[in-house]
């Protein structure tokens, strides 16, 4: 662990944990007049600021002690909490790839971090050779798997080595990685000390208007996050959307299933089409398909009100489209059967 602490920020080494009224009190049954809070109302008190009753039942789904997970207001937050614990604004740099999730470019411009990306290879696999070198210089290396916009799982050979070459911190966001098949690299937590693995209920789950991301680490990392988030940032209406999540996840389940199968009937349907070129692998609830013309395809659906995202600069001629309902599905398909 005093490798770790050697690459933290040296402020937020030393800053003193802000201790909430909750902290203080943590029982749910008292007289409170400690925090401020209007005694009337459902939603007048604060909530639990490290959502122990979430915390237990993610803690019994992963099969992970309490002390590795931190809970955050969306997969965002953690990767912002990430930037400042380890960069220092204005010198240090961060790593991650290119095509990929665009806020990692705004975070890093938030917190006056300069990074670098490099190319990902023609099957959007990391290039070893072109990303070695550049880790000397950095302190925070960003892979998402499934990476977005491409679909794919980043190859966890490759992950595995950059943790074991680099001597800062690597962040794997895996917002997608419940659609894939063994493709989590969470158990690795164990391994490695500079791992952080950033998930959501806000894909699979279908929580994403709840903003619940969960990062899973090390406990000296946990603790860093602890110390730096918000007294209070994931609001009790929240907590009990994920919890009732996890107890009743028969219909998550049975809603992924419906997802990946419409998902293979897409792909069939898409093939047909003498408008797509290209659909590439997809580990996630979204496929990456290349057109002829892709901003005409965009702009014919966007007026038939069918709306996908249009990725042309990232990566030529494609649209990115998200696996809907059936019928939802049809009426893309019949759009662009009929596309002039």
């Amino acid at each position: 662990m005093n490798n770790i602490k050697s690459i933290v920020r040296p402020n937020i080494l030393s800053l003193n944990t802000y201790s909430s009224a909750r902290d203080d009190y943590s029982k749910e049954q008292g007289v409170f007049l400690d925090a401020n809070e209007n005694p009337y109302g459902t939603l007048n008190r604060y909530p639990d600021p490290y959502q122990q009753e979430l915390k237990k039942l993610i803690s019994a789904e992963k099969d992970l002690p309490n002390e590795n997970i931190f809970i955050g207001n969306g997969s965002d937050e953690i990767i912002d909490l990430a930037f400042r614990i380890f960069c220092e604004p204005g010198k240090d740099k961060a790593l991650t790839f290119s095509p990929t999730y665009g806020m990692y470019d705004v975070v890093a411009g938030i917190n006056n971090v300069a990074l670098v990306k490099i190319p990902l290879n023609d099957s959007f696999q990391i290039d070893l050779e072109k990303t070695l070198p550049e880790l000397e210089n950095c302190k925070l290396l960003i892979i998402c798997s499934p990476n977005n916009p491409t679909g794919n799982l980043i190859d966890k050979k490759d992950i595995e080595l950059l943790l074991e070459r680099f001597k800062g911190m690597v962040l794997i966001d895996e917002a997608y990685i419940d659609f894939a098949t063994n493709g989590s690299v969470i158990k690795l937590i164990k391994k490695h000390s500079n791992l952080m693995v950033c998930q959501t209920f806000s894909k699979a789950w279908g929580l994403a208007g709840a903003r619940i991301g969960i990062a899973y680490s090390n406990p000296l990392i946990i603790e860093l996050f602890n110390k730096t988030k918000p007294p209070y940032n994931v609001s009790e209406l929240n907590q009990k959307a994920a919890c009732n999540a996890i107890v009743k996840q028969e219909e998550f389940k049975v809603q992924k299933q419906k997802i990946l199968l419409e998902k293979n009937k897409l792909i069939n349907e898409l093939n047909k089409l003498a408008i797509v070129q290209k659909i590439y692998p997809s580990d996630s609830n979204f496929l990456l398909v290349k057109f002829k013309d892709a901003n005409s395809t965009y702009d014919w659906l966007i007026n038939l009100k069918i709306i996908t995202r249009n990725r042309n600069q990232l990566v030529q001629n494609c649209l990115r489209i998200t696996i809907g309902k059936p019928e939802e599905n049809q009426q893309l398909i019949t759009a662009l059967k009929n596309i002039q």
